[in-house]
């Protein structure tokens, strides 16, 4: 059975291509991929994200279950409203899912995860809940739309009350204000900045409706990808899954090893930082004809490696891609392209920052 989102409808009425992705009916695309990328990149675009899973845990010990489940410090939020990227890993380290978390109030998170995950995410939850005294709670009840690009926050701001507008407005990267049914979000998957807004479902179409008026651009999950590689954010399922680690795909800064921590997987990474990583995950920018894709072979000196994610870049107009390669300092590769090695040069993601090229491309 395939789930919809509260914007279904309104997406075929639009004439966008639906596709099944991870068990959802979403948007693929509205019209030209790369249109819709432009957008974002040079206006406003949106995205329905209502497929993400929002959860709420409240209780007395729910800092205390966070500290002990996320990989990240969830001490470091303070005031309320602030966020924080991290991971969830199993005992061996593994990445179960990379989440936002949310500080409402002393007793009250939300969290935020991916939709193909979604369900295990919830099981794996609930079972550490045991003996805290937690309340976990996950919405069905809501839609998540995100807004992005320059003018994204301006877009926003003229269709909601001017409350709400101003509370919007002051928020900082990475943090979130709850005004009139509307949580809002400054938050993205882009590179781009931006909103990612939740709301009840029985008021999505009209929000949607509203940015469309204010010129707001649909945009489907394909320009949702590129932009995301452009912006050097990792694809759960492709980039990482339970079978790496925060350490071996570049997102060591998402994880707190303070010594008075004792989180879910830690003992894993301390051995991993005693040992050294074997691999490391990179970005590559092709320097002859063809287009990198997950899954094509890299050769990296002596060892090799796999493209995790790759396409076109049509900011850059060049073909870029993330790569798991042997750890080492390595400053060319040869991808394998339907049987032929072409060059790729080894850059730090990522691409493209704020809509600027980055390493001179």
């Amino acid at each position: 059975m395939v789930n919809s989102t509260a914007l279904n409808a309104f997406h075929r009425r639009l004439g966008a291509r639906m596709v099944d992705f991870g068990g959802w009916d979403m948007p693929m695309n509205y019209g030209s991929q790369i249109e819709e990328h432009h957008a974002v990149r040079r206006a406003a675009g949106m995205f329905d994200v209502s497929h993400m899973s929002v959860i709420d845990l409240t209780g007395s010990q729910v800092r205390a279950f966070l500290q002990r489940l996320m990989a990240n410090d969830v001490d470091k939020l303070k005031a309320a409203g602030k966020a924080q990227y991290t991971c969830m890993l199993n005992a061996d380290g593994g990445i179960i899912d990379d989440l936002i978390v949310y500080f409402l109030g002393e007793e009250r998170y939300r969290l935020v995860g991916n939709a193909g995950t979604r369900a295990k995410d919830l099981a794996w939850i609930n079972e550490q809940a045991k003996g805290f005294a937690v309340s976990v709670v996950e919405h069905s009840d809501l839609a998540m739309i995100a807004i992005q690009g320059p003018e994204a926050r301006a877009r926003v701001g003229a269709i909601v009350s001017p409350e709400a507008a101003a509370k919007a407005k002051a928020l900082k990267r990475f943090s979130a204000v709850s005004h009139d049914g509307l949580f809002i979000a400054r938050t993205g998957y882009t590179g781009e900045d931006g909103y990612e807004i939740t709301l009840p479902a029985t008021d999505a179409e009209a929000f949607w409706q509203a940015l469309l008026d204010a010129g707001v651009q649909p945009c489907g999950l394909a320009a949702r990808d590129t932009l995301r590689l452009e912006a050097g954010m990792n694809l759960y399922g492709q980039d990482m899954d339970e079978t790496t680690t925060p350490l071996t795909t570049s997102l060591a800064w998402t994880v707190s090893m303070a010594p008075e921590r004792d989180f879910i997987g830690r003992d894993r990474l301390l051995a991993q930082q005693a040992q050294g990583v074997a691999e490391q995950l990179v970005g590559l920018v092709l320097e002859g004809k063809g287009i990198m894709r997950h899954g094509q072979s890299v050769i990296a000196g002596d060892g090799e490696g796999l493209v995790t994610s790759g396409t076109f870049s049509p900011t850059l107009e060049r073909t870029i891609a993330l790569a798991r390669i042997p750890a080492g300092d390595i400053e060319t590769v040869q991808v394998d392209i339907r049987g032929r090695q072409v060059p790729a040069r080894v850059v730090a993601p990522p691409f493209v920052r704020n809509g600027e090229p980055q390493h001179g491309l």
